[in-house]
């Protein structure tokens, strides 16, 4: 159902792949909402995903466009406000890849040149993005940027690996680029941080099916899934947020305030307690 939260406005969005993609959801439903939109991913990303599908659907022009390469930014800002016809009035950066969870290099043996790559593609390109807007006076007074985060910058998960790193950096860009353009220009900054969600990315972490599985059952709501955080994302770009800023907002089910759960406790009450005896002779309990 359409409430017209967006109709006038002019967005981006950087990262929608295809139809498990966060991002693709959000561009969906803010064309639904009113906008007109301009999409970007990578040229690799563009041949080998669906985005001129979505572009097709949508009647939104494709600026294929490395994130990374400030260059390429430039590109994307310029042209996204020659093809709406104005400022930007709000911007989804759906962005996130670790080539040491690609490899299956763990924590504590990480390649560190592929750290910097995740880094600089999750969480640098953020900045990168937010700077050359605001040099570019890119964004209208009053608009917002979103970008897409989780509870792994906080608390550890097994299997997160460097991209728990990327994360926090990225949060740590929200509050500080989230003070300056504010101050300066009225845009506000946000990451949400969403449930895990079985997009293309979050599919190559170690252990996802059974991380969904568990903050399914810790969450009193359950997980949100893609659309949720879609919907979430639209009310962000909206008037009706206009002086939340700087913060990291929790699209979880309400996972990130728990501790145990009882779907959680049962599911591990009837699980067999393994015993073994430690080098005392002592019965534990792994």
């Amino acid at each position: 159902m359409s409430h017209n939260l967006l109709k006038g406005k002019r967005g981006i969005i950087f990262g929608a792949l295809n139809e498990m993609s966060i991002a693709w959801k959000v561009a969906e439903r803010a064309v639904e909402e009113g906008a007109v939109i301009t999409l970007s991913n990578t040229p690799v990303a563009v041949r080998m995903g669906d985005t001129l599908k979505l572009g097709e659907k949508l009647n939104a022009e494709i600026l294929p466009a490395d994130a990374t390469n400030v260059e390429d930014l430039e590109m994307v800002f310029s042209k996204s406000m020659e093809i709406l016809g104005g400022k930007i009035d709000f911007l989804l950066h759906s962005i996130g890849m670790s080539p040491n969870v690609r490899k299956k290099r763990p924590y504590d043996d990480l390649d560190y040149d592929l750290m910097m790559k995740t880094l600089d593609i999750s969480a640098i390109s953020f900045h990168k993005m937010l700077q050359v807007a605001k040099k570019m006076d890119a964004i209208a007074e009053g608009g917002s940027i979103l970008t897409l985060s989780y509870i792994a910058a906080h608390r550890t998960f097994f299997g997160y690996n460097d991209m728990a790193d990327a994360k926090a950096l990225l949060e740590s860009i929200t509050r500080s680029f989230g003070y300056i353009y504010g101050r300066e220009k009225g845009v506000r900054i946000n990451a949400i941080s969403q449930s895990p969600t079985l997009t293309t990315a979050g599919s190559g972490i170690k252990g996802m099916e059974d991380l969904m599985d568990f903050s399914e059952r810790m969450s009193p709501l359950g997980n949100a899934n893609a659309d949720d955080c879609a919907d979430y994302c639209i009310v962000m770009f909206s008037d009706l947020t206009r002086k939340v800023t700087m913060q990291t907002l929790y699209n979880d089910g309400g996972f990130s305030s728990m501790g145990m759960s009882l779907r959680a406790m049962k599911r591990y009450s009837n699980n067999e307690i393994e015993e073994f005896k430690n080098e005392k002779g002592e019965i534990s309990y792994g």
